[in-house]
C-alpha cells in the first residue's frame, strides 16, 4: 500500500462552489489556497477576499467554525501561479465553459507538480474533452470531481475518469474524498450531466410534464414529492427555486445540446413555464421570485395558467397521504398504480417515468444499478434510490406494468425497456441488487462493491435493497438486548452498547442499559463505545433524558418521586467517568441535554463533523441535571490553572443559560463540548472504526479513570457577578423572569452556591444542587407550561 497523502490543496475558481470547496478542505484541517482573477481595482486577491468573507454569511455555514475561514492562503493568477508547484491536488471550479477551462488549463499546466491530480468539479461538461491538449503524462493524472452543493453537507462526489487516467490516480482520489472530507463517491462514466444531475434533472422535468398533465399546482406536487416519498423535503419546485431555474435551466440545456439521439430527448425541452421565469429574471430564491414568492409572511405560488402569483399551502389529498404511508412497497404501488385520483396517477407516472429512464440508461451512463441509487441518495436527498424502489416494490411485476404503459402509448418514451429486465439473472433474482453485486448493464454481471483499502474502515457500508448486508443492528454477537438497548461485540475487544429508543432518549432501562454494559466491559474487554446504528443515516447520538418516561412518576407521586430517577442517571454517569476500561462516546449527529452530558462524562468523545452538541433544558423550562454544571465548573477550574476561575466560568455557564447548540464538531470544541485531544471524523461510516481504535490505544496504553479530586469555585463572589449581568438583561426586557430564574439557578450552581470563592467542593456537591433545582422547577407552573408545549407542538414555548 503506497499512501497518498494530500499536504495541499489548490481551488482555482472562487465562485459559490469553488469557495465551499475550499471551506470544506479547511474544515478537514488540509491546508489550501483559493485562486482566482486578479481584481481590476482595489487589492490584487480582492475577488477571492470578498468569497472568503462571503463564506461567512452563508447558510447553511460552508465552515465548521467561522474563524477558520482566515486559514484559506488567498492567490490570483497572474502572480501566484508558482504555488501550484507545492499542491498534491488541484480542483478547477470556474463557470461552466469549455473555452474558459481550455484557456485557464493552458495558463496552470506548466505549473502543476508531476504527481498531482488536477480535476475539474464540471456539473456535466465531458471530461474528455477539457482533457484535450494535455500532454500524454497530465492526461493520465486528470478526472472530473463532481461536489454537490453544499460540499459540507451533501455525501455525494462523483469522479469521472476518462480513457486516459490511471486507475490508482482515481483510486487515491477516492480514498483522500472518503475519509479525509467524508464523502460517498460514485464513479461515473463521462456522459453529459454524470449520473445524479442526469437522472435527477430527467425526473424534475418529467415532474413538470406530469404535473401539467394531471393539472396539479406547484404546492401540491411539493407536498408529494418530499417527505412523503422520502426526499428532500422542499419537494420539486422549492428545490428548484433554491437551486436557481438559471442554474436548472443550463443544466437542461447540456441535455438537449448533447443528447440529441436520446430516446427521452424531447423531455429534454425547456419547460416553457421555466423559460417564461427566467426571460422575466424571476430565478427563484435568489431574485425573490420563481415558481413561490415571499410576500410579506405568505408565501404564493404560481399558478401555470395565468402566470399570476396566488395564495399556495394546498396539500396531498388524504386518500393518497393513507395510500404513502402504507409500509409494504409491493401494495403501495399497487394502490398508485391503479387510484383513480389524479394525485395518485401522478405519482405512479412518475414513478414509471423513473424507471424506465434508469433500465434505458443504464448501460451508458453508470456502471452498476448501485451507483444509480446512491448518487439519488448522496446527491439528491432520497431516503431510497429508483432502482431500490423498483426492486422492493416487485420487480417484474412492475417491469410488466411499465411495458404495459409504453405499449400504451402513456410513458414519456416509445423506447422498449431493455431485455435484461425480463429475462436472465435480473428477472431470476427479483431485481438488480444481490449479495453478490448489483447489476451492470454493460458488462451483463453483478458486480461487487469496491473494495479499495478505504472501505475497510467502514464497519457497516451504506446498504442497498436486496443486497443483504451486515447491518449494524444486528451484527456480531449479541451480549443482552431488550427494546431499549443492544450491548453487542464483534470478536475486537471492545463492546458496544447501541440506544434503540425512539431519538435514543435515555430512559430507566437505558441507564439499566449503561450499567450493564459497563460491568461487562471492565470484566471482559479492553472499552466500551456508545455508537447507535443509524450514526451515519442522519440519526440522533442522544436527544436527552426521557421526559416522558419520568412523567407517570411524577403524575402519581409529584416532584420527590422523580428524585431517584435523576439521580440513577447521575450515578451512571459518574460510572462511565470513572470506569475502569475507557469509555468512547461515538457522537453523531443531535447530543442535546442529557445526549450532552453523557458525552461529557466519556472517557474520550469521536465525534461525527456533524455534531450538534449543546445543554438545551432551559427550553423546556428545567436545568441539566445529569452533571453538565458540575462538568462546566470541573472544566474551568482545571483550565484557570491558579488564574481567575470566573474568567473561564463564563463559556460553560452562557452555553447552558442560553441553550446554545454547536452547529459542527468544530464549533463544540470551540465551545468546550469536545477537548482539544477529541477525535473528528468526516465520514460517519468511519465513526464506529475510529471510536474502537481509540478505545484499544487507550487501554493499551495503561488506561487509568482520573483521580476523583475537589472542585475550586467561584462561591458567591461568581454567583453574585453573573446575576448582576442577569439583572440588566431581565430589565432590559431581553430575558423573560423565568429565564432569569433559570439562570440565577445555573449561575449558583456552577459556582458552588453561597459559600466563600475559592472554596473546594466534592462533585456530589454540585451534582445534589442540580438535582435539588431540578426538582424545584419541575413544581413551577412556568416550567410545566413549558414542558407541556414541547410534548405536544415540539416546539419551545417562550414564557
Amino acid at each position: 500500500m503506497t499512501n497518498f497523502i494530500v499536504k495541499k490543496v489548490a481551488v482555482l475558481g472562487a465562485g459559490v462552489m469553488g469557495a465551499q470547496i475550499a471551506a470544506h478542505c479547511v474544515n478537514a484541517k488540509v491546508p489550501v489556497v483559493l485562486f482566482d482573477l486578479p481584481a481590476k481595482e482595489g487589492p490584487k486577491n480582492g475577488i477571492v477576499l470578498k468569497a472568503i468573507e462571503g463564506l461567512k454569511k452563508l447558510s447553511p455555514a460552508p465552515l465548521g467554525n467561522k474563524d477558520h475561514a482566515a486559514l484559506i492562503e488567498v492567490a490570483n493568477y497572474e502572480d501566484d501561479l508558482a504555488k501550484l508547484e507545492e499542491c498534491d491536488l488541484i480542483i478547477e471550479a470556474i463557470a461552466e465553459r469549455m473555452d474558459w477551462k481550455h484557456d485557464l488549463y493552458k495558463k496552470v499546466a506548466p505549473h502543476i507538480g508531476a504527481n498531482a491530480i488536477f480535476a475539474s468539479n464540471t456539473s456535466g461538461l465531458s471530461i474528455t474533452t477539457l482533457s484535450e491538449g494535455f500532454d500524454a503524462d497530465l492526461k493520465s493524472r486528470y478526472c472530473g470531481v463532481h461536489f454537490f452543493n453544499p460540499p459540507r453537507y451533501m455525501h455525494l462526489v462523483e469522479i469521472i475518469p476518462t480513457e486516459s487516467t490511471r486507475p490508482e490516480i482515481a483510486d487515491q482520489l477516492e480514498g483522500f474524498l472518503t475519509t479525509t472530507l467524508g464523502k460517498g463517491v460514485v464513479r461515473a462514466k463521462d456522459t453529459p450531466n454524470f449520473i445524479a444531475n442526469r437522472v435527477g434533472v430527467f425526473g424534475i422535468l418529467a415532474i413538470v410534464h406530469e404535473a401539467e398533465k394531471f393539472g396539479l399546482s406547484v404546492d401540491v406536487v411539493d407536498d408529494l414529492t418530499g417527505a412523503k416519498l422520502g426526499r428532500a423535503k422542499s419537494g420539486t419546485f422549492r428545490t428548484a427555486d433554491v437551486v436557481g431555474l438559471d442554474t436548472m435551466g443550463h443544466v437542461i440545456k447540456t441535455m438537449q445540446d448533447n443528447l440529441p439521439n436520446d430516446p427521452f430527448a424531447s423531455v429534454y425541452k425547456t419547460p416553457e413555464v421555466l423559460a417564461k421565469l427566467v426571460e422575466k429574471g424571476a430565478l427563484g430564491q435568489k431574485s425573490g421570485a420563481g415558481f413561490y414568492k415571499k410576500v410579506g409572511k405568505d408565501i404564493l405560488r404560481l399558478d401555470f395558467a395565468t402566470g399570476e402569483y396566488v395564495p399556495g399551502g394546498g396539500k396531498a389529498a388524504d386518500i393518497i397521504g393513507r395510500i404513502l404511508k402504507e409500509k409494504d412497497p409491493v401494495k403501495k404501488m399497487k394502490a398508485l398504480r391503479e387510484s383513480t385520483n389524479p394525485q395518485g396517477q401522478f405519482l405512479w407516472a412518475i414513478f414509471r417515468d423513473a424507471f424506465h429512464y434508469i433500465a434505458v440508461h443504464l448501460d451508458t451512463v453508470a456502471d452498476n444499478a448501485r451507483d444509480i441509487d446512491f448518487a439519488m441518495r448522496w446527491g439528491f436527498g432520497w431516503t431510497v434510490g429508483p432502482f431500490e424502489t423498483w426492486q422492493a416494490s416487485g420487480w417484474s411485476q412492475v417491469a410488466q406494468w411499465v411495458k404495459e404503459d409504453i405499449d400504451a402509448g402513456q410513458a414519456l418514451s416509445t423506447a422498449p425497456l431493455p431485455a435484461w429486465v425480463f429475462e436472465g439473472p435480473v428477472a431470476d433474482k427479483g431485481g438488480v441488487h444481490t449479495p453478490e453485486g448489483s447489476w451492470s448493464a454493460a458488462s451483463q454481471s453483478f458486480v461487487p462493491r469496491s473494495n479499495l483499502a478505504v472501505y475497510e474502515r467502514q464497519a457497516f457500508r451504506a446498504p442497498v435493497v436486496g443486497a443483504g448486508a451486515i447491518d449494524g443492528r444486528t451484527a456480531g454477537t449479541t451480549f443482552h438486548e431488550d427494546d431499549s438497548v443492544r450491548i453487542w461485540h464483534m470478536d475486537d475487544e471492545v463492546l458496544v452498547i447501541s440506544l434503540k429508543t425512539k431519538m435514543h432518549v435515555i430512559s430507566p432501562d437505558v441507564i439499566t442499559g449503561f450499567n450493564k454494559a459497563l460491568a461487562e466491559a471492565e470484566k471482559n474487554f479492553k472499552g466500551l463505545v456508545i455508537w447507535n446504528a443509524d450514526a451515519a443515516e442522519g440519526g440522533a447520538f442522544s436527544a436527552g433524558a426521557d421526559l416522558q418516561s419520568a412523567l407517570p412518576a411524577f403524575m402519581q407521586g409529584g416532584a420527590k418521586a422523580v428524585d431517584p430517577i435523576i439521580k440513577d442517571l447521575q450515578d451512571a454517569f459518574m460510572s462511565l467517568k470513572y470506569a475502569n476500561v475507557p469509555v468512547v462516546a461515538a457522537v453523531a449527529g443531535l447530543a442535546l441535554g442529557g445526549g450532552c452530558e453523557l458525552v461529557l462524562h466519556a472517557s474520550k468523545r469521536v465525534a461525527s463533523i456533524e455534531s450538534y452538541i449543546g445543554l438545551v433544558e432551559v427550553g423546556v423550562g428545567l436545568i441539566p441535571a445529569g452533571g453538565g454544571l458540575k462538568e462546566a465548573a470541573s472544566r474551568a477550574y482545571k483550565e484557570a490553572k491558579g488564574n481567575d476561575i470566573l474568567q473561564f466560568l463564563k463559556t460553560g455557564f452562557t452555553n447552558a443559560a442560553t441553550a446554545n447548540v454547536s452547529k459542527s464538531a468544530l464549533e463544540a470544541q470551540a465551545m468546550g463540548y469536545l477537548k482539544e485531544d477529541d477525535v473528528i471524523v468526516f465520514n460517519a461510516y468511519e465513526l464506529l472504526h475510529v471510536a474502537k481504535v481509540e478505545a484499544r490505544a487507550m487501554f493499551d496504553k495503561g488506561y487509568r479513570p482520573p483521580v476523583k479530586a475537589p472542585i475550586q469555585v467561584t462561591g458567591r463572589y461568581g454567583w453574585a457577578t453573573i446575576k448582576a449581568q442577569l439583572v440588566n438583561m431581565r430589565d432590559g426586557g431581553f430575558i423573560s423572569a423565568h429565564d432569569f430564574k433559570l439562570g440565577d439557578m445555573i449561575a449558583e450552581i456552577v459556582s458552588g452556591g453561597d459559600i466563600d470563592q475559592g472554596s473546594f467542593v466534592s462533585e456530589q456537591w454540585i451534582l445534589d444542587r442540580e438535582r435539588k433545582a431540578f426538582l424545584e422547577l419541575l413544581n413551577h407552573p412556568k416550567t410545566q407550561e413549558r414542558i407541556m408545549g414541547m410534548l405536544q407542538t415540539g416546539k419551545p414555548v417562550r414564557n
